[in-house]
């Protein structure tokens, strides 16, 4: 019987096991059942911050120098098939159908939890096609992460910060700690975090990983025109910055270059790959401005390193009468810690609901930014992020400028119905 991809992701969600034992056996039993395995270099990305745009130029560069690539990327923003990849398209959420069933087949009575059910069905997709690079980018923490139940031929461990604290640990050390699990002995480890945590490195060393340092094994630098990157006895001057804004993207494309070099002797690319998959890359909700009237910013930004950032950005952008805010985010991340970060820039926050029982509701985001020492802004509560975004157009002059940002269902709330072209209801 075919089932729809919604039918799939229900019946994956009443498999969950009634008690979680924190290993990648339940996994690694039924890949090994699926008979699933890659013929191609596999690439893993680990990280708090940063691994979609690291995926994505990894993604960009290669289709760039002619390799046909298929990427494993979450969590998605409007749809669920935009997880699975292959040569810079989502598959057709039909197509996976017959992934979904061989995973059904293969895993007997053995439960698995929905992230877990997904990765393989989607990892079973990429490994029917006729690929040249298979690039896997990790969920939450590393060590006991499903994508970990595949041997990467090389990974790369993005900036790290405090996240998901009460699974992977207190601090950046824990952290570090549990995302370095994603490392294997003799294999390339490129770490694009400049200050690592010092657990990443001692993993790294103690099981023989070829460790790529920033700033060590690989750098950058550039001025306000272009950059340029150098690795071991690699080098490449005169880049045009990465298609992606943002003040961290350097540091992402730098460890993505440095994870195709790693692997130059199987996949070599060349300068002009570099330039064209860089100018070419396209991540949604990456800092992603939207031509209108406001100005329209969408970023899934939502822990205190990537909301700094954000509002780094912000600030770069040059002067806008306001700055409103739509912002819905789960209850277990630092919400105090993320609406401090940006606040001096916000004029009105428009809180929103989230569909998930593990979202904040707008009320305790209310509550939340009431707390927050100093003067308190203005906010308004809504039932959706659509509904929060319509709010502020209406408030909004042409002039100012919204963000839309937090967690992913707050920025794909508004991308349901297409992205959005704003135009002030002020406007002539």
């Amino acid at each position: 019987m075919t089932r729809t991809l919604a039918d799939w992701l229900a019946h994956s969600e009443s498999l969950h096991p009634k008690t979680m034992d924190l290993s990648l056996e339940r996994v690694q039993q039924v890949r090994s059942a699926m008979g699933l395995r890659f013929d191609v270099p596999v690439i893993t990305v680990a990280g708090t911050n940063g691994k979609g745009s690291t995926c994505s130029m990894i993604e960009a560069i290669a289709l760039a120098a002619g390799y046909r690539v298929g990427l494993y990327i979450k969590p998605h923003l409007v749809h669920f098939e935009e997880r699975c990849r292959v040569n810079g398209a989502p598959v057709a959420a039909e197509s996976l159908d017959e992934d979904f069933q061989a995973v059904e087949d293969a895993r007997g009575e053995v439960a698995l939890t929905t992230f877990e059910f997904s990765t393989l069905a989607i990892a079973h997709r990429l490994a029917r096609e006729p690929l040249d690079l298979v690039i896997l980018e990790v969920g939450l923490g590393g060590r006991f992460d499903a994508v970990n139940a595949f041997d990467a031929d090389c990974a790369v461990i993005t900036s790290i910060d405090l996240d998901h604290t009460e699974f992977l640990g207190p601090d950046r050390e824990s952290i570090g700690r549990e995302k370095a699990g994603v490392l294997r002995t003799g294999r390339p480890a490129i770490v694009s975090d400049p200050v690592p945590p010092q657990s990443v490195i001692d993993h790294a060393t103690e099981i023989g990983a070829d460790l790529w340092l920033m700033g060590r094994d690989f750098n950058q630098q550039g001025d306000r025109q272009q950059w340029g990157w150098s690795g071991r006895g690699r080098r490449y001057h005169g880049l045009a910055y990465p298609a992606l804004r943002g003040a961290n993207q350097l540091l992402n494309a730098s460890g993505a270059i440095a994870a195709l070099e790693s692997l130059r002797e199987r996949l070599p690319i060349n300068a002009q790959a570099v330039r064209r998959g860089l100018a070419a890359v396209d991540l949604p909700g990456r800092f992603q401005i939207v031509p209108g009237q406001p100005a329209l910013v969408l970023d899934v930004a939502h822990n205190p390193q990537s909301v700094a950032a954000l509002a780094l950005n912000l600030d770069q952008m040059g002067f806008f009468p306001r700055t409103l805010a739509v912002f819905g985010a789960m209850r277990d991340k630092d919400l105090a810690g993320v609406m401090a970060r940006i606040a001096p820039l916000i004029e009105h926050w428009y809180l929103t609901d989230l569909p998930l029982p593990r979202a904040a509701t707008a009320v305790e985001l209310a509550d939340t930014l009431a707390s927050l020492p100093g003067s308190t802004p203005a906010a308004s509560r809504h039932p959706t992020p659509s509904d929060a975004l319509s709010a502020a157009l209406a408030a909004a002059d042409p002039t100012d400028r919204i963000v839309v940002f937090g967690s992913f269902y707050t920025v794909g709330g508004v991308l349901k119905q297409g992205l959005p072209r704003l135009k002030a209801p002020h406007q002539a």
